[in-house]
């Protein structure tokens, strides 16, 4: 059974995430994806090895949910609601593309990024593990993650938050440009 439908448009999209943004900030919560780890971590005892994790997490359990329905959703979606239409990206795009050596330039997940043999490789796996450190130290570093300096941070007009976006978008567009083509031919 395949069910189809198209993506939401941004005006119905945009404004559920802000009305989502108003019921948080009305019941004095914050939106942000890495603060999960710290709870799971707590749910999970790591108070005997750090002051960090000790807290009261059972204040922090709907953001595990949320987490866990993330998960759920991103498996419905990718099961039932995906296509094999691919991308349509322009020719100069598709030739960059192929310039640094991916040629599945129409699909959502290249295979030679998102395979399970590019994954189970000694630099796939090496790129995932540098990558998540990366990730997880810049999250801690910069007081959370993209979600939550983003949508939480920028709609609450924190200075920090848009620090933190406007470095994202620098990371990105150096990993894009710059480490993604000498990835890719490792």
């Amino acid at each position: 059974m395949e069910i189809l439908l198209d993506p939401w448009p941004w005006y119905i999209a945009g404004p559920l995430i802000a009305l989502n943004m108003f019921l948080l900030i009305y019941f004095g919560e914050t939106f942000g994806v890495s603060s999960n780890l710290r709870t799971i971590c707590a749910m999970s005892g790591a108070k005997k090895y750090s002051e960090f994790f000790d807290f009261n997490w059972r204040n922090q359990i709907w953001n595990v949910v949320f987490i866990v329905g993330a998960g759920i959703g991103g498996y419905v979606s990718s099961t039932y609601l995906s296509s094999d239409v691919g991308v349509h990206l322009s020719m100069a795009s598709i030739n960059s593309l192929k310039d640094i050596g991916i040629a599945s330039s129409s699909a959502f997940l290249p295979e030679e990024i998102f395979s399970f043999d590019r994954l189970c490789s000694f630099s796939g796996f090496m790129t995932l593990l540098f990558g998540g450190v990366l990730v997880g130290f810049g999250a801690r570093y910069a007081g959370g993650c993209t979600s939550g300096h983003a949508i939480t941070g920028l709609s609450s007009m924190q200075l920090p938050s848009l620090i933190a976006v406007i470095g994202f978008f620098v990371g990105g567009l150096v990993m894009t440009h710059f480490l993604l083509p000498f990835i890719i031919q490792l």
